[in-house]
């Protein structure tokens, strides 16, 4: 392997050169590609042989899905009754989660933005701080905060209160440090604060921006609101978490058809609306 990776170097080391008419000749430059493919296929295999994949294994048990999907066919109709609590608390935690996410990230966005945040300490000190809050996921969030305060919609709530607050800020000073400044130092030339400047003059441009990604927050929220339930944040996850501990598939089948319908109807409504903003 080591012969066929030098004669690889050695081969794309050699510049290739083409005469012009002017008599000069131009030099094919230097390409890294075969190299790069050499390492990720180096990476490939170290990462397919820690991971332990088993195609064999892959193959043998994926017939399982579909026995799953059998004991599916008779669903329990009757369970809809018991389903729509806790789907309503997972839409709510949903819908305020993601609305305090949205509303803590418009200051926070106004600190991250360079073009705005001239202060170089407090501009990295604030993308670290959203570094640190994107780098844990909503499921460790609300395991954590369940046990901070206790099982139920509270931990739900806030873990997607959270998550939504570090996806928003780093989308929203994207967006800022993109627009027009002219009207932002036409205000703030006349005496006024930065935040002043900043409600008068940049949050009437990214305001579609800002309501599309409050939005688009809101739809992707009611996904992971579905399975917070693991972890004891309450929601549809509780009773979805219990019923497939109890293999009631023909349970499960019927909370799978609801919570597909309701998210199909929130992405429908969620897309018209963007839609209009745009």
């Amino acid at each position: 392997m080591r012969n066929w990776f030098n004669r690889i170097v050695l081969q794309t080391k050699e510049s290739r050169t083409y005469p012009l008419a002017s008599g000069e000749q131009v030099v094919q430059p230097f390409s890294f590609m075969p190299i790069i493919i050499f390492i990720l296929f180096i990476l490939t295999a170290i990462a397919w042989d820690v991971t332990s994949i088993r195609l064999v294994l892959l193959w043998r048990r994926f017939s399982n899905f579909f026995d799953i999907l059998l004991e599916m066919n008779n669903p329990n109709w009757a369970y809809l009754e018991r389903i729509q609590g806790p789907m309503l608390d997972t839409i709510q935690m949903s819908f305020l989660g993601s609305l305090l996410g949205a509303f803590f990230s418009l200051p926070i966005a106004f600190l991250a933005s360079a073009n705005i945040n001239k202060n170089k300490f407090l501009l990295w000190l604030t993308r670290l701080i959203l570094s640190i809050f994107r780098t844990l996921p909503v499921l460790v969030y609300a395991a954590i905060l369940a046990l901070i305060f206790g099982f139920g919609t509270l931990a739900g709530t806030l873990a997607i209160m959270m998550f939504t607050f570090a996806i928003m800020s780093k989308m929203l000073y994207e967006v800022i440090e993109t627009i027009d400044l002219g009207a932002y130092t036409a205000v703030e030339s006349t005496g006024s604060t930065k935040p002043v400047a900043f409600v008068t003059a940049i949050f009437p441009q990214i305001l579609p921006a800002y309501l599309s990604l409050s939005l688009y927050s809101f739809e992707i929220n009611i996904r992971y609101a579905a399975i917070l339930g693991w972890v004891g944040a309450g929601g549809i996850g509780l009773l979805m978490d219990d019923r497939m501990s109890w293999r009631a598939y023909n349970d499960v089948f019927v909370i799978l058809l609801v919570l597909f319908l309701i998210v199909v109807a929130i992405e429908q409504l969620s897309r018209y609306v963007r839609k209009r903003l745009a």
